[in-house]
């Protein structure tokens, strides 16, 4: 086994795939537990595996991969950022316990989360009603549940933007950012470019004026690296926003001001941010596990802007914070029903909620979910649900959280794919 190992090891690092380490990790892993359905008759790595030099790009939309690619992707991102520098909020010492009444009655909801299970990249279901979990279903062992359990720390993808934004309240109501309508104009990092004198309430909706240089589409517009999250805030102020300036303020969603926005928390905070995410996800959520947020600090990173290149070791001041997170599939509950508690006791915090649902703004464009309104990096006013105030937390790869504040429901979902029913299971278990 060992001689057969180490001929699969030098086959991929000769092949030159930039994945290889992964695919190393992944073919032991098969081994040691008897995973052989993901091999061949030889008991090699499948060729496609080995074959593709893309398996940590984001799939399409609108694919549908089988099981083998869906098993994989997992793998890889519970790996993907080992090596990542992290803000650590540790588990608190009384965590939340939560009330477990599992409720056999909702059977149409019920089959249709099991086919999806069964069918789809969807890792994990909880739907949260009067205090109580009342489904709670996860992958089964012969899908993908031997890679995603109750531990597993999961990426938020843009949920963590969301999840920002309830750090910015934390932020306000603990004095260190005046109100939403502050400018950031004290912030030198920013100095010279579009975001200089822009309201943090334009940041909050994604409506800086910044459609030139920043979208969904492409994420940073005519540069290189497009990907925003694999460079400080410095790297792109200094090149690709440097003298920058601001257009019509409307709704244009784009990752940089997520990184932006927790970014200026931390530079407000003083030498206090772990004391502000402290207060929000250990003492406030009581998250039972450690969480973190990621970071690109004490990496030598590199670009090219201008035809320049650049290469550098990137320092927090940097701007080396990301709105990702990554956290259990239960603590993505205890921090959606920390929101849920906040607005229903109209908390600082709870009316900090209350002002970004109101200071929300009309998107202008459809979106593959129907939410007609952004506010503050939440998702509002969706399709069928005229007058109830709903947040939704919305991130890649079907990351999900609803938050029926009229109702005290919440539904949370983790998944490697979009390929599940979100209308029928998520919005739908609002009704």
């Amino acid at each position: 086994m060992k001689k057969l190992i180490g001929i699969v090891v030098l086959g991929l690092l000769l092949s030159g795939n930039s994945y290889a380490e992964y695919q190393i990790d992944y073919y032991r892993w098969l081994l040691d537990n008897n995973q052989t359905q993901f091999l061949d008759k030889e008991k090699k790595l499948k060729r496609w595996l080995i074959d593709n030099k893309k398996l940590g790009e984001r799939f399409k939309w609108d694919s549908n991969p089988g099981l083998e690619k869906l098993h994989y992707q997992v793998f890889h991102f519970n790996k993907q950022h080992d090596n990542w520098d992290k803000h650590v909020i540790n588990g608190s010492s009384k965590p939340y316990e939560f009330k477990i009444n599992l409720k056999e009655d909702r059977k149409k909801l019920i089959k249709r989360i099991d086919k999806d299970m069964q069918k789809t990249g969807l890792l994990s279901y909880l739907l949260f009603e009067n205090d109580e979990i009342v489904i709670d279903k996860k992958s089964p062992s012969d899908r993908l549940g031997l890679l995603f359990d109750n531990d597993t720390k999961w990426t938020t993808a843009s949920v963590g933007k969301s999840f920002t934004s309830y750090v910015v309240g934390q932020a306000i109501c603990d004095g260190y950012i005046e109100n939403v309508d502050v400018k950031l104009n004290d912030w030198p990092l920013i100095k010279n470019t579009l975001y200089e004198n822009v309201k943090l309430i334009d940041l909050l909706n994604m409506a800086a004026g910044d459609q030139k240089y920043s979208n969904d589409e492409s994420d940073l517009v005519n540069t290189r690296p497009k990907n925003p999250n694999v460079n400080s805030l410095k790297y792109h102020m200094d090149g690709h926003f440097k003298g920058s300036k601001p257009s019509k303020n409307k709704y244009n969603y784009s990752n940089i001001v997520a990184n932006i926005i927790i970014n200026y928390v931390w530079f407000k905070s003083d030498g206090d941010f772990q004391k502000i995410t402290d207060r929000v996800f250990k003492e406030k959520a009581r998250i039972k596990d450690s969480i973190y947020f990621l970071k690109i600090s004490n990496r030598t990173t590199q670009g090219r802007q201008n035809g320049i290149k650049y290469k550098y070791l990137v320092n927090d001041e940097d701007g080396a914070l990301r709105y990702s997170m990554e956290l259990s599939r239960y603590d993505f509950l205890r921090v959606a029903k920390a929101m849920l508690d906040d607005w229903k006791n109209d908390t600082c915090v709870g009316k900090y909620l209350k002002t970004i649902h109101e200071r929300k703004i009309p998107k202008n464009h459809k979106e593959r979910k129907p939410s007609k309104s952004y506010g503050g990096q939440f998702h509002f006013d969706y399709t069928g649900f005229k007058n109830r105030n709903i947040f939704g937390l919305d991130g890649a790869y079907g990351q999900s959280i609803l938050i029926d504040m009229d109702n005290s429901k919440i539904v949370s979902i983790n998944s490697i794919h979009t390929n599940y029913n979100w209308h029928k299971i998520a919005l739908s278990a609002l009704k």
